[in-house]
């Protein structure tokens, strides 16, 4: 029962660091143009 109150908080950390870092993705523009990406390995330069 212990453990308990060990792993509910850092469960709650846990979650707030990967919306963060979902956050800082979306917020930096790593998923505005995904499909340019995928055709860029396409074209010979």
């Amino acid at each position: 029962m212990d453990i308990l109150f060990l792993l509910i908080p850092l469960s709650v950390v846990l979650v707030f660091v990967i919306l963060g870092a979902l956050w800082w993705a979306v917020h930096r523009g790593q998923f505005d143009d995904i499909e340019a990406e995928g055709e860029r390995i396409l074209h010979d330069s």
